[in-house]
């Protein structure tokens, strides 16, 4: 990629958490699942479901404060997961996402357009700068923000 495509978009879509921001969530949130991450557990949470095992977060329920950097191809689904555990279970969940303000998936679950502010109980952070994410040699080729469903 060149140019200005380079500054909003990237070819990959599954980045691992820097551990330095999720110990800094934990100390303010009770989080105790990582709702999408590896079988290897990078961020030590207590309790996590795997991409790669039969444990997948979009299919089973979660019941405590729950983490999430989804992979950014599937933050639609992931948005709404999150909503239904909020509705259905009353779970609060912080989700890491591309600050990406002007998808479907940001009017549906993020932005109230009829007030200009974020939809009732939800709460986002934009993060200043750019993001290393775990693995990577370079920082992220986007922004990224905290959403935060209570």
């Amino acid at each position: 990629m060149k140019g200005q495509d380079q500054l909003f978009s990237s070819k990959k879509h599954d980045w691992q958490t820097p551990k330095e921001l999720f110990d800094e969530l934990r100390k303010e949130f009770d989080i105790q699942l990582d709702a999408c991450t590896s079988g290897q557990n990078p961020l030590d949470s207590p309790f996590f479901y795997a991409l790669d095992q039969d444990n997948n977060g979009l299919k089973l329920n979660w019941q405590t404060w729950t983490f999430c950097n989804p992979p950014y191809i599937e933050t639609l689904d992931w948005l709404h997961k999150a909503w239904l555990e909020n509705i259905k279970r009353n779970v609060s969940s912080i989700l890491l996402l591309p600050a990406r303000t002007d998808t479907k998936w940001f009017h549906s679950y993020v932005w109230d357009q009829r007030f200009h502010r974020p939809i009732d109980g939800v709460e986002i952070r934009f993060i200043k700068g750019r993001l290393k994410f775990g693995g990577s040699e370079n920082s992220a080729p986007f922004p990224s923000m905290l959403v935060i469903i209570n």
